[in-house]
């Protein structure tokens, strides 16, 4: 075995099947190339490192051959049978290795496309905090610079550190503005007809959040059927005609104009959200027994839209929209606030999101229906009412007492004989004391036939005893606060502090790192650990030299 490559005797197979041909199987880090024994064979084998997917290997001590299986991308297996496991074994753990360098290649260029992302401001941040702490410049040149961690490993747990001084943006969700939809006036020429409508991409947002039918309207429209001019132009055109209060006006237009009809026609969207919303209230809430309480279908009473009362056909029902509903639904998408954070000039753009957020959020309701059941079924059963419950009659076991003085005088006795109990108690305690005094009288005319401790031990722990106590009042009688790092020499803390800290620093990535899912957090893994072998490694030695010249200083 080399130290770049691997060189093992195997028999190469095409299939389980197959009898195998043999040769010589060398493996190096990029490559590995099978060479058979017969010059004039087709055998011969070539395969990439980075297009291996897979390895698999028969277990030792399962009365099977040795084989190792190499899986490529393409799905083609290469079968190999060694000579003995542990020339297996040794091809296995090579191949691993390889692997692993190839998965840091691109894991490397990501961090460092991810370091060019980052703005000059936070450049600057880090450079400033290594240049004013001197431990972190340290860590950072012990473990960045070993290649130990990458640059965004090591920055990644001092996120804190950095956000002290860095702008970032607020964690607050940004709100939408108290102004309704049907707030928003238009800007008149004063010579003709015409009106223009100033759309800003809050406004839109706006829109496409309370109008869901809306939002629908204009991916499945804009622009394979209109441009976007024309659709906003359909869409105020809907909202004039509401604003009339002429519901004949709005079903004959709507009936001509079909992508009209949509804006005019109740928001079908915004009704199953509703429908499922209601589904999820607390059962106990009766909501038809409320609308007894509702006068505003009485003559003389109620506000419809801008606060005028009209007579509408029931046929054109359905294109009549009160004022409540319009401030309802802008109270709902206020609270909600902006449900994505999605800043883009493209308007197709942010109706797919806010498309997208809500299937996520119709999703995750779907998944809690069946838990919502079961909370909704046992809300059922503790909020029953008494009034509508049948009698509970519990069975009752009656006492039978003939004579009440036998119960009375019964507890009266169990009171009474207190006292001769605490008399047996108190002979007892003196029988224990007399057999004690006698045990201990023995032990002092025969002595004890086999001691706890040997006495040669007890000399020397008392010697060592008696060193430790003299050398530490002399060090460190006159401050009982000083600690065992103040007796070291400044140098010697100073290391012995760096090491500790560097030690902590390996242990958050390295807990961090679990469970080990990829090939990539195996390698970090492995340095890890052996970078924290080496701080052991140095800390063992330098506790050796002290320890050494603390026996010269007691000799002295």
């Amino acid at each position: 075995m080399a130290g770049g490559q691997v060189e093992k005797r195997v028999k190469y197979k095409s299939s389980v099947k197959d009898p195998g041909t043999p040769g010589f199987l060398r493996i190096r880090e990029g490559m590995l190339l099978f060479v058979p024994n017969d010059p004039k064979s087709d055998s011969k084998l070539k395969v990439l490192t980075q297009n291996i997917k897979s390895q698999k290997n028969t277990k030792e001590g399962s009365n099977k051959p040795p084989w190792l299986n190499l899986t490529n991308k393409l799905g083609k297996s290469h079968i190999f049978e060694f000579e003995n496991y542990p020339d297996m074994h040794a091809c296995r753990d090579f191949i691993t290795k390889a692997l692993a360098k190839c998965e840091e290649e691109p894991n490397k260029s990501a961090v460092s496309t991810s370091s060019e992302q980052l703005s000059i401001k936070e450049l600057e941040l880090r450079f400033k905090l290594l240049r004013e702490n001197s431990e972190l410049q340290r860590l950072h040149k012990q473990f960045v610079e070993s290649k130990v961690l990458t640059e965004d490993e090591f920055w990644a747990t001092r996120k804190k550190l950095l956000g002290k001084d860095s702008i970032r943006k607020s964690k607050q969700q940004v709100g939408l503005k108290s102004m309704m939809v049907s707030g928003i006036k238009p800007s008149t020429d004063g010579r003709t007809n015409r009106v223009t409508f100033n759309l800003t991409p809050e406004i839109i947002f706006q829109i496409f959040a309370e109008k869901p039918a809306v939002r629908q309207a204009f991916i499945n429209y804009v622009p394979s059927k209109m441009t976007e001019k024309d659709f906003w132009t359909k869409y105020f055109r809907a909202e004039y005609l509401y604003s009339t209060k002429n519901t004949a006006v709005a079903a004959a237009e709507a009936a001509e104009d079909e992508e009209l009809a949509v804006f005019l026609k109740p928001d079908e969207i915004l009704a199953r959200e509703t429908r499922q919303k209601i589904r999820r209230v607390d059962p106990t809430l009766d909501m038809e027994a409320d609308q007894g309480d509702d006068y505003t279908h009485l003559m003389d009473h109620g506000i419809q839209r801008d606060g005028t009362m009209d007579v509408v056909e029931p046929q054109n029902d359905q294109f009549k929209r009160s004022l409540l509903q319009d401030l309802n639904r802008h109270a709902a998408v206020v609270l909600e606030g902006r449900s994505i954070d999605v800043e883009s000039e493209d308007t197709r753009i942010v109706a797919e999101a806010l498309t997208r957020v809500k299937q996520v959020s119709k999703a995750d309701g779907e998944t809690t229906k069946d838990a919502n059941l079961e909370r909704l079924e046992r809300m059922s059963r503790l909020a029953g009412m008494e009034d509508l419950q049948a009698p509970q009659n519990f069975p009752l076991a009656p006492l039978s007492i003939k004579d009440p003085r036998d119960y009375f005088e019964s507890q009266q006795g169990n009171v009474l004989n207190v006292p001769r109990g605490a008399k047996g108690l108190k002979r007892n305690v003196h029988e224990a004391y007399g057999l004690l005094k006698e045990s201990i009288l023995e032990i002092r005319a025969t002595g004890l036939s086999d001691p706890l401790i040997r006495p040669e031990v007890s000399f020397e722990v008392f010697s060592s005893l008696t060193r430790t106590i003299s050398t530490a009042k002399n060090i460190i009688g006159k401050n009982p606060r000083e600690s065992f790092l103040d007796r070291l020499p400044k140098s010697t803390k100073d290391e012995v502090l760096h090491h500790w800290t560097s030690i902590q620093e390996l242990l958050r990535h390295f807990w961090s790192s679990y469970p080990i899912t990829t090939t990539y957090l195996h390698t970090k893994v492995g340095k890890l650990k052996d970078a924290m072998s080496n701080t052991y490694s140095k800390l063992e030695v330098s506790f050796e030299i002290l320890h050494l010249s603390d026996r010269i200083s007691n000799w002295e």
